[in-house]
C-alpha cells in the first residue's frame, strides 16, 4: 500500500525526481538524462499505476491523491501530499491536474513482437510534434490499431507532453523502432503486411478502397507539412489518401490517422 506523506518544504530531497519539469536542460524525462516517464492527472497517473512501468511516486494536492486511493491500495511506492503553492514551486509551473507520477522505463518489445500480435500497424516517419505523436497514440488504442513503429526523426513518445496529450495511453499501446530505414518497410511486407503510403497524391486510393482487401496493413504516415520522403513513399506498395473537400488537401497528421484507423481497424 502505498504510504501517504506530507511535503511542506520546496527543497525537500524526497521529491526530487519532479522537479524543475519546465526548464529544458534539466527536464527527467528527457531520454538522454535520467529518462524518468511523468503521468499528469488522475487519468493519466492511474493508467500509469496499472502499467508495467516502475513508479517511483506520486505527488499531488490531498484531494487529488485521495481519488486515486484504490489505485495506489496495492502499489507500494510514496504519495506525497502538499499545497498547490509547494506543488508549483517543486515542479516549475502550477499544475492544474493536481498530481503527477514518476517511473522508471519499462523494457520496449522489439519490432518483431509489435507485428506479431497486429493486424493493422501504424508506421511513422518524422513525427516529431510531442502534441502530434501523442494524439495518435490516444487514436491508435481507440481505433484497435495494434502497434505504433518509429521511423527516423520522431519524437519520443515518453515525453511528458506526449504521454499527457495520449492520455496516458502510450503506456498502452506497444511502440518499438523500425531499424533499418527504409529497408524496415520491406521487412514488414516480408511478414505479410501491405505498406499504405497516407498521401493527398491524386494518383492514390482511397482509404477505403484499402480497407475492402482483407488482411494485414501497415499504414505509413509522415510529418506535418513535408510528409512522407520520396524514399518512403518509394517504399510502400500503395499510395493512399483521404478524400476530402475542394480547397484543402491535407488533414492534422493525428487527424488524418484517426481517419484511417478508423477505416483500417475500427469499423
Amino acid at each position: 500500500m502505498a504510504q501517504r506523506i506530507s511535503i511542506d518544504k520546496v527543497n525537500d530531497p524526497r521529491v526530487d525526481d519532479f522537479r524543475d519539469l519546465s526548464t529544458a536542460d534539466r527536464r527527467p524525462d528527457r531520454p538522454g538524462g535520467r529518462g524518468l516517464v511523468i503521468a499528469e492527472g488522475t487519468v493519466v497517473v492511474r493508467r500509469l499505476l496499472a502499467s508495467d512501468y516502475p513508479v517511483r511516486a506520486v505527488l499531488g494536492v490531498p484531494r487529488r491523491v485521495e481519488e486515486l486511493a484504490p489505485d495506489l491500495a496495492g502499489v507500494d511506492v510514496p504519495a506525497y501530499t502538499t499545497s498547490a503553492e509547494v506543488m508549483a514551486e517543486i515542479v516549475g509551473f502550477h499544475l492544474n491536474r493536481g498530481v503527477l507520477a514518476v517511473a522508471d522505463r519499462a523494457p520496449q518489445p522489439r519490432a518483431e513482437d509489435v507485428v506479431a500480435r497486429s493486424r493493422v500497424v501504424a508506421v511513422l516517419e518524422g513525427v516529431g510534434d510531442h502534441e502530434n505523436l501523442g494524439a495518435l497514440f490516444r487514436n491508435a488504442a481507440a481505433l484497435g490499431v495494434g502497434g505504433v513503429l518509429l521511423g527516423p526523426g520522431c519524437s519520443d513518445p515518453l515525453y511528458r507532453r506526449s504521454v499527457r496529450v495520449s492520455m496516458g495511453n502510450v503506456l498502452r499501446v506497444p511502440f518499438a523502432p523500425l531499424e533499418p530505414w527504409p529497408a524496415g518497410l520491406t521487412w514488414l511486407r516480408e511478414n505479410g503486411f501491405r505498406v499504405a503510403a497516407l498521401t493527398p497524391r491524386a494518383d492514390s486510393i482511397t482509404v477505403r478502397e484499402l480497407a475492402g482487401d482483407a488482411g494485414k496493413v501497415a499504414l505509413l504516415l509522415g510529418s506535418e507539412g513535408p510528409g512522407l520522403t520520396a524514399e518512403a513513399l518509394a517504399a510502400a506498395d500503395v499510395a493512399v489518401r483521404i478524400p476530402m473537400g475542394e480547397g484543402v488537401d491535407s488533414l492534422n497528421v493525428a487527424t488524418a490517422a484517426a481517419v484511417a484507423f478508423y477505416e483500417l481497424a475500427g469499423r
